[in-house]
């Protein structure tokens, strides 16, 4: 099967490039290494250098290449960002996405995985969050992303498009950037590698989903099959939608006394003002994904805390 994922070369996209090569899958990654970075990238996958949002150029690249299967991971992915900047982010996250699935659907593609986020589109979750819970995104990236979902139900439920939404928790792993603007754990491992104080925004009693980023590639092979054999035409925009985490909160502080540990530190923490459009309480409910999909996470925290910070004392020592 043909796999175009774009955003293949980031942090996410390269680890599910390779867990769709180890399946026997023929893999092309769509980029424009912004934050990618080429040394991601699996060797038996093919590289096209493209900016989303060179709307013409996209419609030449399915044309050309015609995908079975299209996983759609790139975007602007920082919330202060966004928050900032919401019409840049739109535009990326937003208008870019539909003309993917315009393209898409004229090009033959069979279907569309679309990374969503389980971490903004509901907004403040007191109880974990089943993928029919109301939706409450209060930073633009996770409008955003709800808007997308909103587009690709439209594709579908009239026959353009099958597609399948994947709202993911905050993931985390080896080759996400320490020194980047999302992923608190390995941004507080970078700091305390480097012997700098890290610093945590508000009291650090705000609660998070964390998931290994191993664990969400598999969550996208195990998405194939039930997208293009098992899937109905969704009736409404959840029904086409799955939570991928752990299933369990985690405070920021209890996480960081993880990752002090693991790090072999002492150091404390800085608490500072909280930060505007980020939440005190996520949580997700991942029922659905495991009796539909059969998902189930294999990687706990610490063990995925420790491989992370693993991975980044290696790549800082490379450095």
């Amino acid at each position: 099967m043909k796999i175009l994922v774009t955003g293949g070369a980031g942090f996410i996209g390269s680890h599910i490039v390779d867990q769709y090569i180890a399946a026997g899958q023929e893999v092309l990654v769509l980029d424009n290494l912004s934050t990618g970075k080429i040394a991601n990238i699996n060797d038996s996958a093919k590289l096209e250098e493209l900016d989303l949002c060179e709307f013409s150029q996209v419609d030449a690249l399915l044309a050309s290449y015609r995908p079975d299967l299209i996983c759609h991971h790139a975007a602007q992915i920082d919330v202060r960002k966004s928050v900032a900047a919401p019409v840049f982010d739109a535009q990326v996250n937003v208008l870019a996405s539909v003309n993917l699935l315009d393209a898409a659907a004229r090009h033959g593609t069979r279907g569309i995985i679309f990374a969503s986020s389980g971490g903004t589109v509901y907004g403040e979750t007191p109880q974990p969050a089943t993928e029919t819970s109301a939706k409450a995104p209060v930073s633009p990236y996770g409008a955003a992303k709800h808007s997308v979902e909103g587009y690709l139900f439209s594709f579908s439920a009239t026959g353009r498009l099958p597609g399948i939404t994947l709202r993911y928790g905050n993931v985390y792993g080896p080759r996400q950037d320490p020194a980047g603007e999302a992923g608190v754990i390995s941004i507080f491992a970078g700091s305390l590698l480097r012997g700098d104080q890290p610093t945590i925004f508000g009291d650090g009693t705000a609660l998070r989903d964390y998931i290994m980023v191993a664990d969400v590639a598999r969550a996208n092979e195990l998405a194939i099959e039930h997208l293009l054999t098992h899937m109905d035409t969704p009736a409404t925009v959840d029904d086409a939608a799955f939570n991928i985490g752990s299933g369990i909160s985690t405070s920021v502080n209890d996480l960081y006394d993880v990752i002090v540990d693991r790090c072999g530190s002492v150091q404390s923490a800085d608490h500072v003002a909280p930060r505007a459009g980020e939440l005190q309480e996520s949580r997700l409910d991942i029922t659905k994904a495991a009796a539909v999909l059969r998902f189930n996470p294999q990687v706990l925290l610490r063990e995925g805390i420790g491989d992370t910070i693993s991975w980044i004392a290696a790549h800082n020592a490379d450095a």
